[in-house]
């Protein structure tokens, strides 16, 4: 090992032979290049000349001009799993598809080690497949893009589990159309299809909620700034390399955007596969709808795991995975107050909390994430309970939480007691009596009883937010239920 500067074009195989080769004896199995982020060739590939050119038209990278040589006393197997591994530690968890892809990439791996693949081989190859699509395409950072292409290469190149699927040969792009001219302060895109004009400094999914297309989003909220970590609202950009998130992009003049085309609803499959499998949605009705709309089938992952105490999590590292269980974020009920509930089982880490806690709302920073990866979660300083926390019981998280995971207590005792019914429920507006803000509450009352107080996001004054009176302080109607307050 060490390292060399050859000229470019000189043969794999004499760089090797320059740098030792291999032990007498031994035989070359595979070469990695570029790394773990790299692809695998074969020994009937050595003689490769080493350029861009050459190593892109064969179907492999350069990367970082790493070369491992592994003789036949290498167990590949071992590799691919410790590749797997260093993926799902090096993950800083924003995004959804390498957050929790690496871990069904590592999990898929073990099973085929192991014998136990779920289905069959073919099935576990086919999942891997589509795992490794929605990390390249739906990652937020080369990371996650690039966490598959090792395995893949193994899979298709080294043939290391038997014949590969066959892959199905990308579209060619058609002729590119002319884009229109649009007025001054406008630019023209075309969205499925269709020429819109928009203001200069739309986004792709305001321009495409203008054109009347659905595009559905989890992290994305009108009163925060985008933080494009679900991925769900990623859109084909033709002459893009992966897909963009629609909430952050901004469009561009002559732009085309295709939402609805097969590589887009691949990826947002992946995503909700991904959050299916790790996360209970079951107070998430809209991401339950999304699921069966993008026909989710969570179960070939195996069932999830049994909760676990998260907040002993250590950055880096994490035990093997068990081979009939996915890793969930299931965890206890984090019941530490009497105004509202934190079920972290629940929580797809859209960032909306931190984000309306910090610098975009409340100021507070009483919450942020820890950890890295699959062990990254939202948790209160050095963890302390939140009465022992900055929190100022505002509840702002609580509005902008999608999922369920932060719920006032009143709503969560009577969900616990299959008591609440939001069907049943009627919303009334009035105006927060604590001050002269005139801060707009809405009022959810059920069966007699106010259940909830919101306000409207469209409210030039509260935005969504209340404070600690607004959100909380409406049990003086009722008097049994002031201990609360």
């Amino acid at each position: 090992s060490g390292g060399y500067e050859v000229p470019l074009g000189t043969p794999l195989r004499a760089l090797i032979e320059r740098a030792g080769g291999v032990a007498p004896g031994r035989s070359i199995a595979a070469v990695l290049l570029g790394g773990a982020a790299g692809t695998f060739v074969r020994p009937d590939e050595l003689d490769l000349p080493l350029t861009l050119e050459d190593a892109r038209a064969t179907g492999t990278t350069l990367g970082s001009g790493v070369v491992m040589v592994f003789d036949d006393t290498v167990d590949l197997h071992d590799v691919l799993r410790r590749i797997a591994a260093f993926f799902r530690d090096e993950s800083c968890g924003q995004c959804v598809p390498c957050r929790v892809g690496t871990v069904r990439q590592e999990e898929a791996l073990h099973r085929l080690a192991c014998g136990r693949p779920r289905g069959g081989v073919a099935d576990e190859l086919a999942l891997l497949a589509d795992v490794g699509a929605g990390m390249r395409d739906a990652s937020i950072c080369g990371l996650g893009q690039a966490a598959y292409s090792a395995v893949e290469s193994a899979i298709h190149r080294l043939r290391l589990f038997g014949e590969p699927p066959a892959v199905a040969p990308a579209p060619s792009p058609g002729p590119r159309a002319e884009a229109p001219t649009a007025a001054p302060g406008h630019v023209p895109v075309q969205l499925d299809g269709r020429w819109a004009e928009v203001p200069a400094g739309t986004t792709l999914l305001a321009a495409c909620r203008r054109a009347g297309i659905d595009v559905p989003t989890i992290c994305f909220l009108e009163t925060l700034a985008p933080i494009n970590a679900c991925r769900l609202c990623v859109v084909e950009l033709e002459g893009a390399r992966v897909l963009v998130p629609s909430c952050s992009r901004v469009v561009e003049p002559g732009m085309v955007v295709r939402t609805r085309s097969d590589r887009v609803v691949a990826a947002r499959r992946m995503v909700l596969e991904m959050l299916a499998t790790a996360v209970d949605l079951s107070a998430a009705p809209d991401l339950q709808a999304l699921c069966a709309e993008y026909e989710v089938r969570a179960d070939r992952y195996g069932p999830p795991s049994p909760p676990a105490d998260r907040d002993r999590a250590r950055a880096g590292h994490h035990a093997r995975p068990a081979a009939g269980l996915a890793a969930s974020v299931a965890q206890p009920v984090k019941l530490d107050n009497e105004l509202y509930v934190r079920d972290y089982a629940r929580c797809v880490l859209c960032y909306r909390c931190v984000r309306a806690c910090g610098e975009e709302h409340q100021n507070t920073f009483a919450i942020a994430v820890a950890g890295r990866g699959f062990d990254a979660r939202i948790a209160t300083e050095a963890n302390v309970p939140l009465p022992g926390s900055a929190c100022v019981y505002c509840g702002n998280c609580v509005a902008v939480c999608p999922t369920g995971a932060l719920v006032g207590r009143i709503e969560h005792d009577l969900r616990v007691a299959g008591e609440w019914d939001a069907a049943r429920q009627t919303v009334t507006d009035t105006i927060c009596p604590y001050c002269g803000v005139g801060c707009t509450v809405s009022l959810h009352v059920q069966d007699g009883r106010i259940v909830k107080a919101t306000s409207p996001f469209d409210n030039a004054i509260t935005l969504g937010n209340l404070c600690v009176k607004g959100r909380f302080g409406w049990t003086f109607v009722r008097p049994e239920e002031r201990e609360r307050s």
